[in-house]
């Protein structure tokens, strides 16, 4: 992966440069960044600068035996821990279980989220994690020396869903690394990440993605000038939202729809229904439940802003747009809150693994109180 690969992120490019070039690479960094920033791909990017055997001043040179590995993802020196699951084929999986279609997804392309990794590996409705055994494979892999180059580099993608007995065992290991051991965490949620992880890792901040180098990513899709400009808008700054604009993700628009269906059985006060809706999405992963929770979160927010008649504040899709037209009227002053509040319970709840069918249920209910407020 080179840095060139990564859109736009200028400054955090050249800061990662110059801190290999002085030789101040901390041993273990915090890649935190919103998905489409852009996170993996500069995790990515900066090891294979850190391990060339002839970097340039911007760029690894992209010959030499350590890049062309790289390339492939399969240097010896570069290992990889990201959230699976427990399946048919793997019992007791790691991310080795893995590693073949993790290869695939990322050289397809560094800019995916979780959701999209899940569809990937056909996890359906399971809930997927860095299990506490994958402490155990990382220590050995560290306890050996590097086969080819300085460091041997463990990039952590997703953090957050790592184990709490898996987080606890790794803190000496972060704490005092085996010699020449670097540490990339690639992380959304910084919050999600125990503290005592948090405090021992250098933070690299990737904020959203500039409006002219996201233009010229979108242009070299061949997308058309005017629907590039309303992907940038609606987008703010993230590549995978802009492309989802141009080619709209599946998983968006099942959430979409069944945001619709909430919200009209709940206008129409019509419980058997809400009843079936709720078991229906008690059924989907927890997973995909918190992120579906996300985006009626996302919606009721945007719709608010969308009666203010002021559009150039609104981040919303056409389709979501032509059906706001008839119900963002129902989001105002007196209800908007507490629905943002009842979302928000929900994802909390959800987390922390309650009951997702009196879940739903329940905020099914509490947004037919609020809808005709």
């Amino acid at each position: 992966m080179f840095f060139s690969e990564v859109i736009g992120q200028e400054n955090i490019k050249q800061r990662l440069i110059r801190s290999v070039q002085e030789d101040r690479v901390s041993h273990a960094q915090l890649f935190l960044g919103h998905e489409g920033t852009g996170a993996l791909g500069l995790a990515l990017a900066y090891a294979q600068y850190i391990s060339c055997g002839n970097r340039g001043e911007n760029d690894s040179c992209g010959t030499c035996p350590s890049c062309r590995k790289y390339k492939k993802l399969i240097h010896p020196d570069l290992h990889f821990v990201f959230p699976v699951f427990n399946s048919p084929k793997y019992k007791n999986p790691i991310s080795d279980s893995f590693i073949k279609e993790w290869r695939e997804m990322v050289l397809k392309s560094h800019y995916f989220s979780l959701s999209q990794w899940l569809n990937y590996i056909d996890a359906g409705n399971a809930q997927v994690m860095i299990y506490e055994r994958e402490s155990d494979s990382i220590y050995r892999k560290l306890s050996l020396k590097s086969f080819e180059s300085d460091f041997k580099v463990m990039i952590i993608w997703q953090p957050e869903k790592m184990n709490i007995s898996c987080s606890n065992k790794l803190l000496k290991l972060i704490e005092e690394p085996p010699n020449k051991t670097l540490f990339l965490f690639v992380a959304e949620n910084e919050e999600e990440i125990i503290p005592t992880i948090r405090s021992r890792v250098q933070l690299n901040k990737i904020p959203f993605i500039e409006k002219e180098p996201l233009k010229k990513a979108l242009l070299d899709l061949g997308a058309e000038h005017d629907i590039i400009i309303d992907a940038i808008h609606l987008s703010n700054g993230n590549y995978l939202k802009a492309i989802s604009f141009l080619t709209p993700d599946e998983n968006e628009q099942f959430y979409f729809s069944k945001f619709q269906e909430m919200m009209r059985m709940a206008y129409s006060r019509h419980i058997p229904s809400l009843i079936n809706w709720a078991e229906e999405m008690a059924k989907i992963g927890r997973d995909k439940q918190k992120l579906y929770f996300h985006a009626a979160l996302r919606l009721v927010r945007e719709y608010f802003i969308f009666n203010m008649k002021k559009m150039q504040m609104v981040y919303l899709n056409h389709d979501e747009i032509e059906w706001g037209k008839r119900f963002a009227p129902f989001i105002n002053e007196r209800n908007i809150i507490p629905m943002s509040e009842e979302f928000e319970l929900a994802i909390k709840n959800i987390s922390m693994n309650g009951n997702p069918r009196i879940i739903f249920l329940n905020t099914a209910l509490r947004i037919v109180k609020l809808i005709k407020r």
